[in-house]
């Protein structure tokens, strides 16, 4: 038997709280405003390690605690400057993790995922960044690379 149960689309955001992870929040919030899709915004964080290593176990539980307060601030700053005024509800996830990582597993559940171009690790002149690339060369949906920032935005109209 056919289910008559409409599911609301999923939009998986990254933010690192960065300018271009703003952008692509509100990028998001216009989208999920426009089309019903609800957004889960996720910033993913891990304890250093060797250079090139990915992240093994957790930090130790002091920095951790201290660690996820201060991300989860960054995070809802974010999301309450992004989704100001649009009507939109979004969830909040803080993840520990490789950033490029979590948002490919996110992305087996999502619909769309919705990067910045770069984050805080870019390097001056790089197009996109390592998350991006990698979000859009693994990812399980489509993903949304939002380029530059709404400041950018201003000054070219």
């Amino acid at each position: 038997m056919a289910s008559n149960k409409i599911e609301r689309r999923l939009v998986v955001v990254g933010v690192d709280g960065s300018d271009q992870s703003k952008a692509a929040l509100r990028w998001a919030a216009r989208y999920a405003a426009a089309s019903g899709a609800a957004v889960r915004a996720v910033l993913a964080w891990h304890y250093p390690t060797a250079a090139g290593q990915p992240p093994v176990g957790l930090a130790p539980a002091p920095v951790r605690h201290e660690s996820e307060d201060i991300m989860q601030g960054v995070l809802d700053d974010a999301v309450t400057e992004a989704f100001s005024g649009h009507g939109v509800e979004v969830e909040t996830r803080l993840v520990y993790g490789h950033p490029a990582q979590v948002l490919i597993d996110q992305s087996k559940e999502a619909d769309l995922i919705v990067v910045g171009s770069s984050g805080h690790g870019a390097f001056t002149g790089m197009l996109v960044g390592s998350v991006s690339i990698h979000c859009v060369t693994g990812a399980f949906c489509p993903v949304t690379v939002v380029r530059g920032t709404e400041a950018d935005a201003e000054a070219s109209r």
